[in-house]
């Protein structure tokens, strides 16, 4: 990629994560498998290499860095606002291009003040790409979780529907697929009573029981897959989506909102001309959306040269309000990172801690020498 300067060697990483702030923090490449299979989402889950160790512990190689960071930040017991920088190869199942990928990145964890923080990280990436001499053109697209999602609640659409329309954010075709799905329900699955009659009683607790007996008489427990929460989810789902009849006004509506794409600095004013055309009340979304845009402004970054697309999110279940990646203009993802308020909660924390990071694909942008952290 003749656009794109080679960097000498792991140092000018390091270099980078000191400037900006960030301590650096080594992660260990074996790490409990768990915290993964139960937070990260489907779309990782399948492709992590899992391992076990000698006292049966599910492990893996790591698939990513900022679940780990969370975790130690956690056992640490830090409190207040840490910034952690890191340097590694992360290890995911692919079918072409490699099972290996060298990453840098920074983990923003505690600061309470959210807009600032997402103004921080974006800018910080665009900032590590400089570093590093992109000189290619990139395209910047920013997405918002939370938006998507209060545009879902103000719908009124049913809860089934919300939680497969929230698991779809992040990928595109799946969404349209669930779109497709929502305005047809297919036909119930033939379950057998055990499963069939919770699920279409929305008992969800002797449901989820019910999924992870058969779970385990067919060992298939820690195997990757989706738990028995999950897949409660999506069978209750499918008897919300077959016995609520399509509210075609709300599909399209939502079809329309997934349909703008604006630059950042007009994106606010869309987002609130979306709602008094349709009579959805977003305005603390759109609030949080707007204090953020405003804090990237003062960052110095060109918010009239960022797109915000409604359709937009990353593959990764913990994410919770924005999302965005840097990309070469053919769609080669070079930066991506967003907020995870949700995430430290679920690995354990007592009370709400939010986050907010980025990750660098290294390997794309030029060669490393010096091996792993």
């Amino acid at each position: 990629m003749n656009a794109l300067r080679s960097f000498s060697a792991r140092a000018d990483i390091e270099t980078i994560l000191a400037r900006l702030g960030a301590e650096r923090l080594d992660v260990p490449v074996m790490q409990p498998a768990d915290p993964f299979l139960d937070t990260a989402g489907e779309e990782l889950r399948r492709r992590i290499f899992l391992s076990e160790s000698e006292t049966g512990e599910t492990l893996c190689l790591r698939p990513e860095f900022t679940i780990p960071v969370c975790l130690h930040h956690l056992s640490a017991d830090q409190a207040g606002h840490r910034r952690y920088g890191y340097v590694g190869t992360v290890f995911r199942q692919r079918r072409a291009g490699g099972n290996e990928f060298l990453q840098a990145g920074i983990e923003d964890i505690g600061d309470e003040d959210s807009a600032a923080a997402d103004a921080r990280s974006l800018a910080d990436a665009l900032t590590f790409l400089d570093e590093l001499g992109v000189t290619a053109p990139t395209v910047t697209t920013l997405g918002d979780q939370a938006v998507f999602n209060a545009v879902v609640t103000g719908l009124g659409l049913p809860q089934g529907w919300a939680v497969r329309l929230s698991h779809a954010f992040g990928d595109r075709d799946t969404l349209d697929a669930t779109l497709s799905a929502l305005a047809v329900p297919p036909p119930l699955p033939d379950l057998p009573d055990d499963i069939g009659a919770p699920a279409k009683a929305r008992d969800r607790a002797a449901l989820v029981e019910a999924l992870n007996l058969r779970l385990r008489e067919a060992g298939l427990e820690n195997s990757g897959g989706r738990d028995a929460d999950e897949i409660a989810d999506r069978l209750i789902a499918r008897f919300d989506a077959v016995e609520i009849a399509p509210d075609e006004t709300a599909l399209a509506t939502l079809r329309a909102f997934l349909a703008i794409r604006t630059p950042l600095n007009a994106a606010a004013a869309a987002l609130r001309d979306f709602a008094a055309n349709n009579g959805l009340d977003l305005d603390a979304a759109v609030a949080a959306f707007a204090a953020r845009e405003a804090q990237m402004t003062a960052a110095n970054v060109d918010t009239t040269a960022i797109f915000y697309d409604a359709a937009f999110g990353r593959a990764l279940d913990y994410y919770t309000a924005l999302v965005y990646e840097i990309t070469l203009p053919d769609g080669l993802v070079l930066a991506g990172g967003g907020r995870y308020d949700r995430l430290l909660t679920m690995l354990g924390a007592q009370g709400a801690i939010p986050g907010v990071g980025f990750s660098v694909w290294l390997d794309r942008i030029g060669p490393l020498t010096g091996g792993d952290a």
